[in-house]
């Protein structure tokens, strides 16, 4: 017998949960593409793009998810041979260099391992170094999908600036835009990429890359840069049609659209601290379960260092596979794969999990989510401690 029936809950770090408003919207038939209502909508997503993303600066906008986006960052910023330095601290910020590497960038990776933020002093020391100023540019994620680990972005601009290099800084917000604090001119980045499908609640299918203006004068001569990927004629287009190199999405812009009038109806500092409180509750139920068993811990231990998005944890194999079986199929929720933490042909692979709370997600969605956890951990045996959702209950009653 499965409790699965009814509508289910997608608590994975991406694709989100996609708000009825969104579709909605997307839900009509193909506009005219030439001109008319659609070439409006358009031009009013660059203002909101710009406001999310805290930028005065430029947007290009791909038809592509996350992986299509650090493709177009890597070609407009980089020529081949040019050189760039990639700070990992999860799966995500190793395969944005394996995505440089791929094209012909010279990549220096400074790997600080799953659990554990970056080490600025480490960095500084790697920019110091780099005394013929080679390194073009310094490539991070803002909150690595996998682990997720969140970089400290103002204090690694201040190392930069300390060590007196000049590389750009570019930053992989894919799992933070729209759930965690970011201003991109006020912190010195350089360049930001993103995708719609996690804090934008809009379905896979669009990604952006924003740029200063300090960025597309340093970037102008990248022999990277084919016709497709090129960011000039998209933040900047003379025909409509440029923006996309061809054909509009044009469902995903409906959707988008409504996904932006949301977050602007919400208040981004409110939605930044809806997200902090609804992964505050989730740490406090593994607080509360790991007290009970050693092998249940969050993948990061201080939460300063934690992404407001997503929560990596370990829970001991084959526990979080099993964990995340019944959970969907017993009670309709289904819970993220411990990403990159070990290969998928490795045993501890089965002892990681992700619980996803970022984009279109309330109190009820992510305690609901913890209760259902709760009952697995029980059904299953799997040795917990007790009073995680009251803790969880109680952090969001102070909170709210």
């Amino acid at each position: 017998m499965s409790l699965a029936a009814g509508r289910p809950y997608l608590a994975i770090p991406g694709p989100s949960v996609i708000p009825d408003r969104v579709l909605r919207a997307m839900h009509q038939g193909s506009p005219n593409i030439y001109e008319g209502p659609l070439i409006d909508l358009v031009a009013g997503l660059w203002p909101d793009l710009r406001q999310v993303a805290g930028t005065v600066g430029h947007v290009a906008m791909y038809i592509g998810n996350g992986h299509a986006a650090w493709e177009a960052a890597n070609a407009n910023i980089f020529s081949r041979g040019d050189k760039a330095l990639v700070l990992a601290v999860g799966q995500f910020g190793l395969s944005w260099a394996n995505s440089a590497r791929a094209m012909g960038i010279n990549v220096e990776v400074l790997d600080f391992g799953k659990s554990s933020p970056v080490d600025l002093g480490r960095i500084e020391a790697a920019l110091r170094a780099d005394a013929g100023h080679t390194i073009k540019a310094v490539l991070t994620t803002h909150v690595d999908t996998a682990s997720s680990i969140k970089t400290d972005i103002p204090a690694l601009r201040a190392v930069m600036d300390a060590a007196g290099h000049p590389a750009l800084l570019a930053v992989d917000c894919i799992a933070s835009l729209g759930c965690d604090e970011f201003r991109m001119d006020d912190w010195g980045v350089d360049v930001m990429v993103a995708a719609c499908q996690k804090g934008l609640m809009t379905p896979p299918g669009v990604a952006f890359v924003w740029f200063s203006e300090a960025a597309r004068l340093r970037c102008g001569r990248s022999d990277l840069a084919t016709p497709y990927w090129a960011w000039g004629p998209r933040a900047e287009p003379e025909e409509f049609w440029q923006i996309w190199d061809g054909t509009a999405p044009t469902s995903h812009l409906f959707g988008l659209r409504a996904a932006l009038d949301m977050i602007r109806e919400e208040g981004l500092p409110n939605v930044w601290q809806r997200h902090r409180v609804l992964a505050g509750a989730v740490w406090a139920a593994f607080d509360a379960w790991g007290a009970g068993n050693p092998s249940i811990a969050l993948n990061v231990a201080d939460p300063v260092h934690r992404g407001c998005s997503v929560t990596a944890a370990r829970l001991g194999a084959p526990h979080a596979t099993r964990l995340r079986d019944w959970c969907e199929t017993k009670a309709g929720v289904t819970l993220g794969i411990g990403l990159g933490m070990a290969p998928s042909t490795d045993p501890a692979y089965h002892g990681f999990l992700r619980v996803g709370h970022m984009g279109h997600v309330n109190a009820h969605m992510t305690l609901g989510a913890l209760a259902v956890m709760e009952a697995g951990l029980t059904a299953l045996d799997i040795p917990h401690g007790q009073g995680a959702i009251e803790a969880a209950a109680r952090f969001v009653a102070a909170e709210a």
